[in-house]
């Protein structure tokens, strides 16, 4: 018996002429995300893509989990490939939908794209429903709330039988929107925002501060691990590390305290406003909610996004902690998240941090720095890592 996985995309038929972009660039993620685990044939027709096994190494049960994180993906389900005939419907209809079996209730959907077929889309659920219930006795037929949703899809090649359907990623394919850069850390918040602005269909370049020897290799790791998990959604993340510690003690040394947050955040604007241009990004992402912390107030955002020139994107902005930590656990980088290993975010933090900066007094303490040459110095010595599932 012959199997196959359909997909079933989201908001890309919604793109008109453009359709056709939006669905290359998927038929491209699929395959690279199905490379690793064998060959497979991939098609498309009528809104719905086909991946079929073109080699006996092809695992069909991995590629289900791998393609449940595909963005562009609304739904999915493994189906059985049968001749456009009834009677061939009926009989793998019989043996391939093994729920039928534990199941009480069931029902039967139909969809006839190709309207050759003699038979109407009432007539396949009434004729299919009324063979099932004699085969399983034990069956009744629920069409509100059933147990099983038997499917039939007669399309141009071949007609397809398929139970339940998994949910998708949604969204749009990754590399339809531009590339961005996300100032991530070690924290919840941040993989979240990546993950949210991948969903958009952006490719992402990541931008981590390490303070050695405040923040340790396990900071780093966390974060790396981080993006290991974004990447079965996104795709393959460039990683580069900004040595942030001369800056930090600087600024710890020559500002005044109370604004050595904003201070430090609008330094981690620049450097990141620099390297996002110099990798064609076209804006910054991070993870801030207004008010979650000091540096997260209307205000202190203000000042920070006066440091960029690039606009910067904050996906989690009107969340609270609850609903972030809901997705983080979703993707499952919460328990990552929350490893003891400080960020240099954490590092000299003030006291008593200003609440809300005002922009020209943020500005005068600035000056008092050599701002590019830190800045130029922190570049210079960045790190680069490729960061992809495994």
């Amino acid at each position: 018996m012959k199997e196959i996985i359909l997909l079933k995309n989201g908001e890309i038929t919604l793109k008109g002429l453009n359709k056709g972009r939006f669905e290359d660039t998927l038929i491209r993620n699929i395959k690279y995300r199905l490379s690793s685990i064998g060959k497979f044939k991939i098609s498309k027709a009528q809104s719905t893509i086909y991946v079929e096994p073109a080699s006996d190494e092809a695992d069909l049960n991995k590629a289900l989990e791998r393609l449940k994180k595909v963005f562009g993906v609304i739904a999915l389900s493994k189906a059985c490939v049968c001749e456009k005939d009834f009677e061939d419907i009926k009989l793998k209809a019989q043996d391939y939908l093994e729920e039928l079996v534990y199941a009480k209730t069931f029902k039967v959907e139909a969809k006839r794209a190709d309207k050759r077929f003699p038979m109407t889309s009432p007539e396949i659920c009434s004729e299919l429903g009324g063979f099932l219930l004699e085969k399983f006795p034990h069956l009744t037929v629920d069409v509100h709330n059933p147990e099983v949703t038997v499917t039939v899809e007669i399309r141009d090649f071949a007609a397809y039988v398929r139970g339940k359907s998994l949910e998708g990623a949604g969204g749009l394919p990754v590399g339809t929107a531009s590339k961005a850069a996300i100032l991530i850390s070690g924290g919840i918040d941040s993989p979240v925002a990546a993950w949210m602005m991948a969903k958009r269909g952006m490719t992402l370049l990541a931008i981590h501060f390490a303070s050695p020897p405040y923040t340790s290799v396990w900071a780093e790791q966390k974060v790396i691990d981080l993006l290991t998990k974004v990447s079965e959604y996104s795709g393959k993340i460039t990683l580069m590390t900004v040595p942030f510690t001369k800056i930090q003690e600087t600024i710890s040394k020559e500002c005044t305290e109370e604004l050595f947050t904003v201070l430090m955040r609008r330094f981690m604007m620049k450097i990141s406003d620099r390297i996002a241009k110099d990798n064609e990004c076209l804006a910054l992402i991070t993870g801030e909610s207004v008010a979650q912390v000091a540096s997260q107030t209307v205000e202190a955002l203000y000042c920070t996004d006066n440091a960029s020139t690039l606009p910067v994107f904050r996906p989690v902005i009107g969340m609270d902690k609850e609903e972030i930590v809901k997705i983080s656990r979703k993707i499952d980088t919460f328990d990552i998240s929350i490893r003891p290993y400080e960020d240099c975010c954490t590092v000299f933090t003030p006291k008593h941090p200003k609440t809300k900066p005002i922009l020209e007094y943020v500005v005068r303490e600035e000056e008092k720095l050599d701002c590019e040459a830190l800045i130029e110095e922190a570049i210079s010595n960045v790190d680069v890592k490729k960061i992809t599932y495994k």
